[in-house]
């Protein structure tokens, strides 16, 4: 149940680039190099980013199972694909707000609409902050001044990939097809209005209908940056990615990823320049009140069996106590 928790993370095209092994009372994090998008992402960056959020998602699934889940992160000197080791304590004390955080596991997805206003000074809270500070995540809440600047970034992107041929085969295998388990389906895809009016939005194939033209997008864009640019600061950063997306839903927001602003490094110092921190951009966040309107359906995962594999005798592990 825990790793098909952590599944429900976000991944960069709903790729779901990791692998879980569960051996000698330990359950370890790979990446898995065959789901790397290699035109978008051919670094691995946007990859660990993916597994850090399943990182978070585990952990936190784990504490509201009253579990302890002890992070080892990169415990293979040399072996860059092992990213975590984790032990199972029995005996956590989740408090009510843990299990709001169980829920909104569940309850959470990627919403490519427009998105009403929220006060920005109220979008970043507390926990927010903690989680990103822990995971060494710089979070800035950026003026309503930088949209444009982002929207010009975002058009100027798109304009240098359109006629990229393998940019187009790639971002197409993993978007808009009907397969059951990956990519982004094409319900989760936006209609050409909705996708009209969130400018900063990626350049994804549109789906048909959308005869109503929607509002203008007035979301509050997070940005999520880091000191440095090794993988270590790429899976940090995608478990504050994770802490952040589950603290936005619990609080009733919706939320939706952009990582097409930093996949090329003239955009991506566009970004850096909006930045009064400092850091290396590495992921923006959407967040605002959600559309009215018909629910998004949740995008596919891929089975259990399909990404957990156990060696050796299954331990048994009590059921920790509940007092």
């Amino acid at each position: 149940m825990l790793v098909e928790l952590a599944c429900r993370a976000p991944s960069v095209h709903n790729s779901q680039p990791w692998t879980w092994k569960y051996s000698n009372g330990c359950l370890d994090l790979y990446s898995d190099r065959t789901r790397l998008l290699d035109v978008i992402d051919p670094m691995g960056r946007q990859m660990l980013i993916s597994c850090g959020a399943a990182l978070d998602h585990l952990q936190k699934a784990a504490e509201a199972s009253r579990w302890t889940a002890e992070i080892e992160t990169f415990p293979t000197p040399g072996g860059s694909r092992h990213l975590a080791r984790v032990r199972f304590v029995p005996g956590a004390r989740p408090r009510s707000h843990e299990f709001d955080l169980l829920t909104a596991i569940n309850r959470r997805y990627t919403d490519r609409r427009p998105f009403g206003a929220v006060r920005r000074d109220l979008v970043v809270g507390a926990e927010m902050r903690r989680a990103a500070d822990v995971n060494q995540t710089i979070l800035t809440a950026l003026t309503d001044g930088a949209r444009q600047v982002l929207e010009e970034a975002s058009k100027t992107s798109a304009n240098t990939r359109k006629y990229d041929a393998t940019y187009q085969a790639e971002l197409k295998w993993w978007s808009g097809h009907s397969f059951d388990v990956d990519g982004v389906p094409p319900h989760a895809l936006s209609d050409r209005a909705t996708a009209t009016a969130v400018q900063m939005g990626r350049d994804f194939p549109v789906r048909d209908g959308g005869d109503q033209v929607p509002p203008e997008d007035a979301s509050t864009v997070l940005l999520m940056a880091t000191r440095g640019d090794e993988p270590l600061d790429w899976l940090r950063c995608g478990r504050a990615l994770s802490a952040v997306l589950l603290e936005a839903t619990v609080r009733g927001f919706a939320t939706c990823p952009l990582t097409h602003l930093t996949e090329q490094s003239t955009s991506r110092a566009i970004v850096a320049s909006l930045a009064p921190h400092g850091g290396i951009p590495q992921v923006l966040v959407r967040i605002g009140t959600p559309t009215a309107g018909t629910p998004v359906i949740r995008t596919p995962r891929q089975k259990v069996s399909s990404v957990l594999s156990i060696e050796g005798p299954r331990q048994r592990v009590s059921r920790p106590t509940h007092r």
